[in-house]
């Protein structure tokens, strides 16, 4: 088990649940823009939300922003320690840094002891787009030098006496992404966030990172995540908690199953399960919901289901927990399976 760090009051690591991160795309400094886009993502369940810091008008806004929004914000700074600097005493949460590009190891201490004073978390790690020359010469773009990137960054803080700390070791590589941090969850006990840079746009990030994230989180590594998609951020964060589902991380919600359907099926199945998708979004209870084509193998697939639906030729049945509980006419059936599910999501 990893080891339990505090960011603005959430809990990461030691076994607390995965925590979903994004990221703003809005410059720091325009804050009623990001704060519009911060309560966006919390509204989407995005429990820490990092933003860059790329000047001193960056840094300031973090105090107005955190007083507005109430989310942990982490502070992403590169090249300038007195950036970081300011940005930890305008009140962020978390800073994320690379000490190799922060200017030196007197840098480091000024900024570790900032840190320390504020009693902050920090994020470090390594990505294949920033690996030090004597890692790449030593290993080439691989996991070992990945995770020895990061682990240099990790005793640099240490030598300063931080110590709550968060690694990552990207990449947009998916066997790479899972090769790293599978290597660096053995050595060390700090927790991990972890993530697949630059998966690209909406299609290629959700299979790159469900591949990666997914399989990581099977095997029980990982402490918070991002999804990282080129565009709109919320749909990160909603990607992050379905791909939590997926692998039994969260259970707090309505879970649609439907069949692809085939030539047996002799209704709009495919329609009604898309409805009944967007009408549970927001459920916020643990139901298992089931929309079946044909009559076949649709209730013995959704026995389980506490609601179910399965068509015939002409009519369609109703089952709660695999059991029939009504026989209707196909044109009725939609009608009659939503005031069901109303009932179950109602009570």
């Amino acid at each position: 088990m990893t080891r339990k760090v505090n960011i603005g009051g959430v809990p990461v690591g030691g076994g607390e649940s995965v925590k979903v991160q994004s990221m703003c795309t809005v410059k720091t400094s325009h804050t009623e823009e990001v704060c519009a886009q911060i309560s966006a993502l919390k509204a989407a369940g995005c429990d820490i939300v990092r933003v860059s810091v790329l000047d001193r008008d960056d840094a300031a806004a973090i105090t107005q922003i955190k007083a507005q929004t109430g989310v942990p914000l982490v502070a992403d700074i590169h090249f300038s320690a007195e950036l970081a600097v300011a940005a930890i005493e305008a009140g962020c949460d978390k800073v994320r840094i690379n000490p190799g590009n922060i200017g030196g190891e007197e840098k480091v201490k000024l900024v570790a002891d900032c840190i320390r004073a504020h009693g902050i978390a920090v994020r470090v790690g390594s990505n294949t787009g920033s690996l030090e020359r004597r890692f790449l010469q030593k290993y080439g773009v691989s996991r070992e030098a990945l995770v020895e990137s990061a682990l240099f960054s990790v005793a640099m803080l240490e030598k300063y006496g931080v110590n709550d700390i968060v690694i990552s070791v990207k990449a947009s590589s998916v066997p790479l992404t899972y090769g790293a941090y599978t290597l660096l969850s053995q050595r060390t006990d700090y927790p991990l966030h972890i993530g697949v840079t630059e998966a690209g746009t909406y299609d290629s990030a959700i299979v790159k990172s469900s591949a990666a994230l997914g399989a990581l989180l099977l095997n029980g590594i990982g402490d918070t995540m991002r999804v990282s998609i080129t565009g709109d951020p919320v749909r990160e964060a909603v990607a992050a908690h379905e791909i939590l589902r997926a692998v039994g991380l969260e259970n707090g919600f309505a879970d649609v199953i439907s069949c692809p359907t085939c030539g047996r099926c002799m209704w709009d199945s495919a329609a009604l399960a898309e409805r009944v998708t967007e009408l549970v979004k927001n459920v916020k209870k643990p139901l298992k919901i089931a929309v079946m084509g044909c009559v076949v193998n649709g209730p013995g697939e959704a026995a389980g289901a506490d609601i179910g639906i399965a068509g015939g030729n002409g009519y369609c049945v109703i089952f709660r927990k695999g059991v029939p509980a009504a026989k209707v006419p196909a044109d009725e059936a939609e009608e009659a399976f939503i005031r069901e599910i109303k009932r179950l999501t109602d009570g």
